[in-house]
């Protein structure tokens, strides 16, 4: 389409050039005019000594359109709940990006044939309440 190629990918391109790849533009979350990308929340999350899988996903929300929430599997041998990780990202990233609802699971996150997280899955899990998330 006239030298552009649709990727769904969402990103920039600096004072020098070069191309910056931020997320799949479907798993951006628009909570109250801020756009959020779920790899920005993901890799501050990852940090954490206890996170072994993350998915962060947009849950609906009357008023800002969309809130943040994710889905943990602890690393084995550990754990991990909903305060100590809104104490562990509190200063690491910006307020309005931590995750409002959090669900620590105790089974592998649902993914495709692809690997990939199966963000709609987790998010229509929650809508349905067969996923409780502890929410502040």
């Amino acid at each position: 389409m006239d030298g552009w190629l649709r990727t769904g990918d969402g990103g920039y391109i600096d004072d020098e050039g070069f191309l910056f790849i931020k997320d799949r533009i479907k798993d951006m979350i628009l909570r109250g005019g801020e756009n959020i990308y779920c790899v920005e929340v993901e890799n501050a999350i990852y940090e954490h000594p206890a996170v072994h899988e993350v998915a962060v996903f947009g849950v609906p929300h009357e008023r800002l359109g969309e809130e943040v929430a994710v889905a943990i599997l602890p690393k084995e041998g550990q754990s991990i709940n909903a305060e100590d990780l809104w104490k562990f990202l509190d200063g690491n990233i910006s307020s309005f990006k931590v995750p409002n609802h959090v669900i620590v699971m105790n089974e592998e996150l649902p993914r495709n044939a692809a690997g990939n997280f199966l963000k709609t899955a987790l998010r229509d899990m929650v809508a349905k309440g067969q996923l409780k998330p502890t929410s502040r």
